[in-house]
């Protein structure tokens, strides 16, 4: 018989039988088979392969440490036996063919760890970077849960912020034609910004707000721009809700949040060399940055309108 062959439930202990300790004396064995029975999985291997490499299993098989055996021969040790056989072909190659789901990866290095066979960990350990790096999201856009939540992270980003709150339930009244359409052609933006800007600024989604489609801009943690696309109809019988798209807007304000790409610490040398005079630069920071947070462009798109942009026949 050759290799690391698993006999089966058949050839196991019997039950109850208690162990005893052993020593194996180096070289004892030489290249006979051995018999391990490796957490109810039966092996046979060498103890030149056991010992090719400075593991725990050379110095159990070379006889530096005690070993278990029952009454007939079988060599216990106490562990999972699922990854023994590929932690014995390792032993014989300095290779194998990893497994291909992470979470096999992770419990065959866990059982390298055990053993002290370094190389092995090693290779999980590159295995399961390069996963990580296959299957790491382009960007991640965080959802906000309270206004605490949206508050901290917009103070915490060195990036400019994008949000857009849409909140589609949040309505007294029935929705005009295209205003379902224009709620996802919306969103669908907001996906496409997300990606083209991705790194540069930091996109977040407020499915809880007043608002049932807003888009808000800011930089270096205050507000600048608030672009609303809701907007009330006043039809022949009764009020509609009316979603706009103003794609262009939504587009400049993007862009304008670019410009707020700088670190949050002034600039002496810059603001020495501005034109303002003296009594001007005297105000404290407290009231210009009073004055910077109620400058904050706030375009509703067609807010009141008498227009009835239903089909005929609706």
């Amino acid at each position: 018989m050759s290799g690391d062959t698993c006999l089966g439930s058949a050839l196991c202990p019997a039950t109850g039988h208690k162990p005893k300790a052993g020593g194996l004396k180096g070289g004892s064995l030489g290249n006979k088979y051995v018999r391990l029975n490796v957490g109810g999985s039966l092996y046979y291997t060498t103890v030149q392969v056991l010992t090719r490499h400075d593991t725990m299993l050379k110095a159990m098989f070379s006889g530096r440490m005690e070993v278990l055996t029952d009454k007939e021969g079988w060599i216990l040790i106490d562990r999972c036996g699922k990854h023994f056989g590929t932690i014995l072909n390792y032993l014989r190659d300095d290779t194998i063919a990893l497994p291909k789901h992470r979470q096999e990866i992770k419990a065959l290095m866990a059982e390298a760890k055990y053993y002290l066979i370094q190389g092995l960990v090693d290779m999980c350990q590159a295995a399961l970077q390069d996963k990580k790096d296959l299957y790491e999201p382009v960007c991640s856009i965080p959802i906000i849960t309270s206004p605490k939540e949206e508050e901290r992270l917009i103070e915490s980003s060195m990036k400019p912020v994008v949000k857009l709150l849409y909140n589609r339930s949040n309505n007294k009244y029935s929705y005009t034609s295209n205003s379902d359409d224009n709620l996802l052609k919306n969103i669908e933006l907001f996906d496409k910004l997300s990606l083209r800007f991705n790194g540069r600024v930091l996109f977040i989604k407020d499915v809880i707000g007043d608002e049932i489609c807003c888009w808000s801009f800011y930089g270096q943690g205050r507000k600048l721009a608030e672009v609303c696309c809701t907007s009330i109809v006043y039809a022949t019988e009764k009020k509609q809700t009316k979603v706009e798209f103003p794609e262009a807007r939504i587009y400049e304000e993007t862009l304008n949040v670019l410009l707020y790409e700088t670190p949050r610490v002034p600039d002496n040398s810059l603001l020495e060399a501005t034109s303002r005079s003296r009594s001007q630069a005297s105000h404290s920071e407290d009231d210009e940055g009073l004055e910077l947070r109620e400058r904050v462009r706030r375009i509703h798109v067609k807010r009141y309108s008498t227009y009835d942009d239903r089909q005929l026949g609706h």
